[in-house]
């Protein structure tokens, strides 16, 4: 266990976390301490989950009108339900009365919300609307209270390729702001409205990984493929070191990740999965894995995406959630059933491979010989820039750090090709 933050250790941390934003060549890595103190955690909560948007859930696991799915979301209980009008909904899952947590299991309600404790009960628009014996027995309204005022207290939330995300404070840019860098760049794969076309998979095409490592350790892996001949041995026999590239966003603020020239669609018994019509034919074997900042990992290819959401357990664990998205309501037909079991095998295998590597790094930040490592100045410019983004929010309350002061290094270098 790391040592908690104090008065005298804050100018220490302040160093290593600069030490991050030089350029790629010449910088340290994040600290032991954001990996395994619950300090720190829940530093990052109010300071990069919070502020802005990050993913929760998924609206297929509220399907019908009256769904309710309550959710720990770095130590804070929420509410994810679809309302009377099918709309997602997010609220903090605590009772105006005497704070208890509402809904502890997911379920279908029929009626609304209704604390088990003295019976106050909402409707699913986050309205209180029954507070029986408040005032006195058989007393189920009071003068003096106002009922319009105890209602949930609700989130900002809006829906992207099935993934709710939330916005707790309400600050930030608007979630149009938000994803914009990643529609952009992802326009010349698939157009400006594919997102809301794609199709979730079933139960065939989804998994939950438990991984014993913090969550910025699965986003790092994630956006270099430096350890592909090493880790993935099978997938580099045929999408090698040397056909991968970097992808940086344009803003220094979003994402980043890699992309691939040799993927190879799905294909099962002489059944490959439908393509999408607006991918180009001369893209048709190339595909983009990035990390939208903070924890959901994204893939596209031809003929599925997929999204993986990062779920912080702790400090020192993650949850893993993928699930796969398909071109339309045929591709989950029986008929290609083979080859949805073939790709959801096959991203089982690459993303097991991974949980080995991370939870190795995650027993390496015990080790005071570590304080941070290096990065390698071609290999890891995606890496790093997560580093950078991580570092620059967690100095917010130490010493203001303008993005546009610090040396991005979007230049090229030797041997990189940024497309």
């Amino acid at each position: 266990m790391s040592t908690p933050m104090t008065a005298d250790s804050k100018p220490q941390m302040r160093a290593a976390l600069e030490a991050v934003l030089t350029s790629t060549a010449t910088a340290h890595g994040l600290p032991n301490a954001v990996y395994t103190d619950p300090e720190w955690l829940r530093a990052e909560r109010d300071q990069l989950f919070a502020p802005g948007w990050a993913a929760l859930g998924f609206a297929s696991d509220v399907p019908k009108a009256g769904d309710v799915r309550p959710i720990q979301w770095l130590g804070w209980p929420v509410l994810l339900l679809r309302d009377r009008q099918g709309q997602i909904r997010v609220f903090h899952n605590v009772c105006s009365h005497r704070g208890r947590q509402i809904v502890d299991a997911p379920c279908h309600v029929s009626g609304g919300l209704r604390c088990p404790y003295h019976s106050w009960h909402y409707g699913l628009d986050g309205q209180l609307k029954g507070t029986p014996h408040i005032g006195g027995a058989n007393q189920h309204r009071c003068d003096d209270f106002d009922n319009a005022s105890h209602g949930l207290r609700q989130v900002d939330a809006q829906l992207w390729c099935d993934v709710v995300f939330i916005n707790v404070s309400g600050d930030g840019p608007s979630f149009a702001d938000f994803i914009a860098p990643v529609m952009h760049r992802w326009e010349r794969f698939w157009g400006a409205s594919v997102p809301e076309s794609l199709v979730p998979g079933g139960t065939d095409s989804r998994l939950t990984l438990e991984v014993e490592s913090n969550w910025k350790l699965a986003v790092e892996n994630y956006c270099e493929s430096y350890h592909l001949p090493f880790v993935h041995p099978a997938l580099n026999k045929y999408s090698r070191l040397e056909d991968h590239y970097i992808v940086l966003d344009e803003d220094g603020e979003s994402f980043s990740g890699q992309g691939t020239r040799v993927y190879n669609l799905a294909r099962s018994a002489g059944i490959s999965l439908p393509t999408l019509k607006q991918w180009p034919e001369e893209r048709r074997r190339e595909a983009e894995y990035v990390a939208l900042y903070p924890n959901l990992l994204l893939g596209i290819q031809a003929d599925h995406v997929f999204v993986v959401l990062l779920e912080p357990v702790s400090e020192q664990r993650t949850r893993e959630h993928l699930r796969l998205f398909y071109t339309d309501d045929a591709a989950t037909a029986p008929e290609y059933g083979a080859a949805r079991a073939e790709q959801l095998n096959a991203w089982e295998t690459v993303f097991n491979e991974d949980v080995a590597m991370v939870e190795g790094m995650q027993r390496g930040r015990a080790s005071p010989a570590y304080i941070g490592g290096a990065f390698s100045p071609v290999q890891d410019i995606a890496t790093h820039h997560f580093h950078r983004w991580v570092a620059r929010r967690l100095l917010t309350d130490m010493a203001p750090v303008p993005a546009h002061d610090i040396d991005v290094a979007h230049a090229d270098p030797p041997g990189v090709h940024f497309p």
